[in-house]
């Protein structure tokens, strides 16, 4: 499987560095978009305790 070798559209400074993590470039990103990472993270946490709340209740 090859990967990508280059982020969609690096700054000078990025290019100049070693390639970062995925995790890196991730934690990034996130800090970039604020709100809508934290959003996305708080409904993908309340969907996975509704999730194993439901499943529990279920299998009861």
């Amino acid at each position: 499987m090859s990967q990508p070798s280059s982020v969609d559209s690096p700054s000078v400074a990025e290019t100049s560095a070693p390639q970062l993590s995925y995790t890196r470039l991730a934690m990034r990103n996130m800090v970039r978009k604020g709100k809508t990472s934290l959003v996305h993270f708080a409904l993908t946490s309340v969907g996975l305790v509704a999730l194993l709340v439901g499943l529990a209740y279920l299998f009861h």
